[in-house]
């Protein structure tokens, strides 16, 4: 697969992760929110709770499923880059966070993405 078809294929899994929590409620405040330490890919609104949720997307499960590629070091990246979205977007600081993920398997492309609330504590 090219860097090109990835990207698509992500880009998409992200649409339809996006889609799947406007349907139960959340509200998109940033996509793809970049600085230096990283991406976040969604940064949504539950009610008062400003979520950070990471779409991760995998064609085939030999490498281990969607969920299991947040490793540790991944997650300490996605808490740097929540603490500096909510130092650059202070109207946010005082609420409540949460880490959420969602995983979307390609073999299963009828079925519901796996929304994981609270994937990890920062």
């Amino acid at each position: 697969m090219s860097s090109t078809e990835s990207q698509t294929s992500g880009r998409q899994a992200e649409d339809r992760a996006l889609r799947h929590l406007e349907q139960h409620g959340l509200r998109l405040l940033k996509r793809n929110w970049l600085c230096r330490s990283g991406e976040l890919d969604l940064v949504m609104l539950d009610g008062d709770t400003v979520v950070f949720i990471e779409v991760r997307y995998r064609r085939h499960s030999a490498w281990g499923g969607a969920l299991e590629s947040i490793d540790r070091r991944k997650q300490e990246k996605l808490v740097r880059a929540a603490q500096l979205f909510l130092q650059k977007e202070s109207r946010w600081s005082n609420h409540p966070c949460r880490f959420d993920a969602v995983a979307i398997e390609a073999s299963s492309n009828t079925v519901t993405p796996n929304w994981i609330r609270n994937a990890f504590e920062a």
